[in-house]
C-alpha cells in the first residue's frame, strides 16, 4: 500500500535509484497502491550517462512493498523495501531496463507483466 509523494528504490538497471510516486492513472480518485499496479513516478536520483535523467516523469509497475498483501489462499506477502520497475512507455507492460534485481511478487506476473517476471531473479 503506498500512497502519493511514497518514496521508492528502482530494481532495474535503466540508471535510476530513487523514483517519487506522483499519481495512479486510470484509477479515479484512489489513494492508494499496491503490488502489480500501474503507477507514475518521477525520477529523483539517477546515475551520471544513464538512460533516464532526474526530473523525468514515467509509468513504473510495483513489484515490492513492506506493506504486506494478502493472498487468496490466506498467506501473507512482504518485503523488506518498496520497489518498482520503469515501463517503456505509457500503455506499455514492458521493462525498460534490461535487467531486474531482487525478488518479485507473483501479482506482477498475474496482472500480465510476463516480461519482467522472466527476467526477475526469483518469484514468490
Amino acid at each position: 500500500m503506498l500512497q502519493l509523494r511514497t518514496f521508492l528504490n528502482v530494481a532495474d538497471n535503466t540508471g535510476a535509484k530513487k523514483v517519487e510516486m506522483i499519481g495512479i492513472p486510470a484509477k479515479g480518485n484512489k489513494h492508494y497502491a499496491s503490488v502489480g499496479e500501474v503507477i507514475t513516478v518521477v525520477i529523483k536520483e539517477a546515475l551520471p550517462y544513464a538512460q533516464v535523467k532526474k526530473g523525468e516523469i514515467f509509468q513504473a509497475v510495483i513489484t515490492r512493498t513492506k506493506k504486506e498483501k494478502r493472498r487468496k489462499d490466506g498467506s501473507y506477502i512482504r518485503f523488506d523495501d518498496n520497489a518498482c520497475v520503469i515501463l517503456l512507455e505509457k500503455g506499455s507492460k514492458e521493462p525498460k531496463g534490461t535487467r531486474i534485481f531482487g525478488p518479485l511478487a507473483k501479482e506482477v506476473k498475474d496482472e500480465g507483466f510476463n516480461k519482467i517476471a522472466s527476467l526477475a531473479e526469483e518469484i514468490y
